[in-house]
Parts: structure tokens; sequence; C-alpha cells
């Protein structure tokens, strides 16, 4: 058998290289990606949820069936970015559009009734970490998409 400790190759000559670096590179970015759709997908299920964690389902039930519909698109955004990633980042913005109306959902969803602060602390959590998870989202999307390709 032959002893190949010693001999040293250099492995940028290799016709593979550029593939195997491709792969690493979605590799590393991978794991950051998996992290954020996860997070969509858990703060959506928590909006579909929420009027029944909060107990507000019987008292404004508009909110409640708003609620419903925003955490199943969240959910759903979530699990698209998990399955699909490269053809659901470019819609990504529209976790950072959903975020802001459901801060704001309390006061426009509830005109004829008032929200309570336990309510209104619950939506206005919900959509800025949905706000946040879609602008980096975002930010991940527009970042390799100008990532410029090398050829050597």
């Amino acid at each position: 058998m032959s002893d190949l400790s010693h001999h040293t190759t250099d492995i940028t000559s290799h016709p593979d290289v550029r593939e195997m670096q491709e792969r690493y590179a979605r590799l590393v970015g991978g794991r950051q990606a998996v992290a954020l759709d996860g997070l969509v997908l858990l703060t959506g299920t928590y909006a579909a949820i929420s009027p029944w964690v909060v107990h507000f389902r019987v008292t404004n039930p508009e909110l409640a069936v708003n609620n419903l519909i925003v955490g199943v698109v969240l959910a759903v955004i979530g699990l698209g970015l998990t399955l699909a990633a490269e053809r659901m980042y470019r819609v990504s913005w529209t976790c950072a559009v959903i975020g802001v109306w459901t801060i704001i959902s309390p006061w426009v969803v509830t005109i004829g009734h008032r929200p309570t602060a336990g309510l209104i602390w619950n939506n206005v959590w919900i959509g800025a970490v949905a706000c946040v998870l879609g602008l980096i989202a975002t930010r991940m999307a527009m970042a390799t998409e100008r990532r410029p390709l090398t050829d050597k």
C-alpha cells in the first residue's frame, strides 16, 4: 500500500473546485436561512392560534379571524421558504408588510370596539417579529442575488 500522507496536492486545479465552493457557500448560507424560515413558520403559527391563547376570539371575533388569516399566510410563507427557498425569497418582503398590518390591525379591525391592552400588545409583538424577519429575509435575498459568480 502506498503512503499518501507525504504527497501534497494543489486542489485549485481540480475540475470540480468551483462546484464544491458553490455547494459550500449554499451550505453555509443555508443554516441561517433555515433558522429564519423556521422562525417565520413559528410566528405564523402563533399568530393563527393567538386568539385562543390570549382569549379574544369571543370578545373580538373580527380580529380573531384577521389573526387566523394572517397567521396561516405567514405559516405558508415560512413553509414555502423552507421547501422552495430559491423561488420564495423574492416574495419574502411580504412578511414585513404582513407585520406592519398586524401591528395596526387592532385599531383598524376593531373600529367599533375598544381593543384591550393584551390584545394590542399581542399583535404588536407578532407584527414586530414578522416585520423584522421579513426585512432580514429580504436582505438575505438581495445579498444572494447580488453575489457575483467568479469564473476560473
